[in-house]
C-alpha cells in the first residue's frame, strides 16, 4: 500500500466524490442497465462528473494507481469499483498513527 499515493488521490474533491459514489453505486448510478457486480461503467461516471472523458479518465487512473479502485473490462466497456481491502487497510493505518 502506497500511503503517499493514497493521500495524493484523496487530496482532490472530485476523486473523493467518485469514491463516495462507488460506495453506493445503486443510489448514484441507477441508470446502469448491467449488473453492478462488475462495478460502474466509466461512461456513467463521466456523465455524473460533467467533465470531459479525458479528465475523468485521469482521475480514475489516479485512484487506480493508488489502489483505491479496481477496473474490469467487459467487451469494450470498463467498469470501476472500490477496492475495499485497500481502503480499510488505509483507514486502519491512519487510526494507528504515523
Amino acid at each position: 500500500m502506497d500511503i503517499d499515493a493514497i493521500h495524493k488521490a484523496l487530496a482532490n474533491p472530485l476523486r473523493r466524490d467518485i469514491l463516495a459514489w462507488l460506495k453506493e453505486p445503486s443510489r448514484y448510478f441507477p441508470e446502469q442497465a448491467h449488473s453492478l457486480a462488475n462495478g460502474v461503467c466509466a461512461g456513467h461516471i463521466d456523465a455524473r462528473c460533467g467533465l470531459s472523458q479525458s479528465t475523468v479518465s485521469a482521475h480514475l487512473a489516479t485512484l487506480q494507481r493508488a489502489g483505491l479502485v479496481s477496473s474490469t473490462r467487459v467487451g469494450q466497456w470498463i467498469y470501476f469499483r472500490r477496492n475495499e481491502d485497500v481502503i480499510q487497510a488505509f483507514i486502519a493505518q491512519m487510526n494507528t498513527g504515523l
